[in-house]
């Protein structure tokens, strides 16, 4: 079993609920440290334009590129559910290092501001996953725009999709996310 994300990106309204839950739950001070990122896309020109948002964690990939590139084997995958996670004692520092996040194709490892911070992400909140509750983030979404749970049963329920606006499927590393993603409306033929 390798557990998962789905992002239904028809559904996020960019409200930073999950983001903020995820900072509250884990003590992460305010700061550039956001283990739930949110990016506004913006394309086209009026009168067609789009306007999506991103929600994105760590994608717990199947191939994790930031596990091969770390020197101190810091990171790690959970053998029973594919979690990624990191030891942060064995991090050799953002002075020092850095290699997981020049690795990773979704730029996940974060780094605090001070001196020779040690890597953080998302660990899919282990704690509550292995007291079968929901990562924070899901549970507080007021959209209802994040699931998560074994890949293969979110590919059962909501298809596979792979992409969307603002995120592209890395086959490498195979990311352990699926998405509903927001199509850009094409432009009008009228007139």
């Amino acid at each position: 079993m390798h557990l998962g994300f789905y992002f239904d990106q028809t559904r996020c309204t960019g409200c930073h609920t999950c983001n903020v839950a995820c900072k509250d739950w884990h003590d992460i001070d305010a700061g550039p440290v956001n283990w739930m990122r949110l990016t506004t896309i913006e394309r086209g020109r009026f009168p067609n334009v789009f306007v999506a948002w991103l929600a994105l964690p760590c994608c717990h990939c199947e191939q994790p590129n930031c596990i091969a590139a770390c020197p101190a084997d810091a990171i790690a995958k959970t053998a029973d559910d594919g979690i990624v996670v990191v030891d942060r004692e064995l991090c050799l520092g953002k002075d020092k290092c850095q290699l997981c996040f020049e690795a990773c194709p979704y730029h996940v490892p974060q780094f605090g501001a001070e001196a020779n911070a040690k890597m953080q992400k998302c660990d899919l909140c282990l704690d509550r996953v292995r007291q079968g509750e929901q990562p924070i983030c899901v549970e507080a979404c007021p959209m209802w725009a994040l699931d998560f749970g074994p890949l293969e049963q979110l590919k059962a329920k909501y298809g596979a999709a792979t992409e969307a606006a603002g995120f592209a499927y890395v086959p490498e590393a195979r990311p352990a996310i699926i998405f509903k993603p927001k199509k850009m409306p094409s432009p009008s033929l009228s007139g």
